[in-house]
């Protein structure tokens, strides 16, 4: 079985975004960038797919500008065997990042698409369940334990009352969610050998893909700063401030 892994790349998960002077968006000059947490972990889950014996090929997909190789490149060293890059310098609306990679998923015919739940910097997630709608694939989102057996895969999803066991026919999407397993480092033997594995570039138009915005973000602003607390005397004096402040 051949597994689909989609990796972003988006800002460190240790450096706090800025926002621009005028308000059109996120900072990104000088920043450090990697790969986005929950696909690093849709990877990691893949190889361990393959080391069971559940899995003979991974292919990294990423959808951005040049300098994602870098982030591909990861995924190579930590154990996918080639990837692809769909190079495009414009912000990537899900719907669009969904439909190019159903358009990959009709060429490589995966056996399992596996991906992060969401990625850190707009927090959408959505790209998974769209592309298991465009192919009409049964899908498990949020994955705490995911099993293959035979034709079939078994997740356990993480749902606000706890955990949901769903079995799903193959070819199927997953999503994954932080417990699934904890990413491998990639040691630099496998680092050094991810520079030689195969990288194709392409394009959105050599899948038919048309990469227009449908939407317009109108305004990007920090996050309100909060107001120093204060000491109270007694309890009597804490119940008036509630009073005050429309609480109590």
């Amino acid at each position: 079985m051949k597994i689909l892994v989609p990796v972003k790349r988006v800002i460190d998960y240790n450096v706090k975004p800025r926002v621009k002077a005028d308000g059109t968006g996120v900072d990104l000059a000088n920043v450090k960038m990697s790969m986005n947490p929950f696909d690093e972990i849709a990877v990691e889950e893949a190889i361990r797919l393959k080391e069971k014996g559940a899995a003979t090929e991974i292919v990294a997909v990423s959808i951005g500008p040049a300098k994602a190789q870098e982030t591909l490149r990861t995924a190579l060293a930590m154990g996918a065997d080639r990837a692809i890059l769909v190079e495009t310098e414009e912000e990537v609306e899900p719907l669009a990042v969904a439909k190019i990679l159903k358009a990959i998923a009709d060429e490589e015919q995966p056996g399992l698409v596996i991906l992060g739940k969401q990625s850190i910097s707009d927090d959408s997630n959505q790209t998974g369940q769209m592309l298991a709608a465009l192919m009409g694939r049964p899908q498990g989102t949020f994955a705490n334990t995911v099993e293959v057996e035979g034709d079939s895969v078994t997740v356990k999803r993480e749902v606000d009352g706890g955990l949901q066991t769903v079995k799903l026919a193959l070819p199927a999407i997953v999503t994954t969610d932080l417990r699934l397993n904890e990413p491998r480092y990639a040691s630099l033997p496998n680092i050094m050998k991810a520079k030689s594995k195969p990288l194709a570039t392409k394009t959105a138009a050599d899948y038919g893909v048309d990469l227009a915005p449908r939407l317009k973000t109108l305004k990007v602003a920090e996050p309100a700063v909060r107001q120093a607390g204060v000491k109270v005397a007694d309890v009597a004096e804490l119940v008036g401030k509630l009073k005050t402040l429309g609480i109590a």
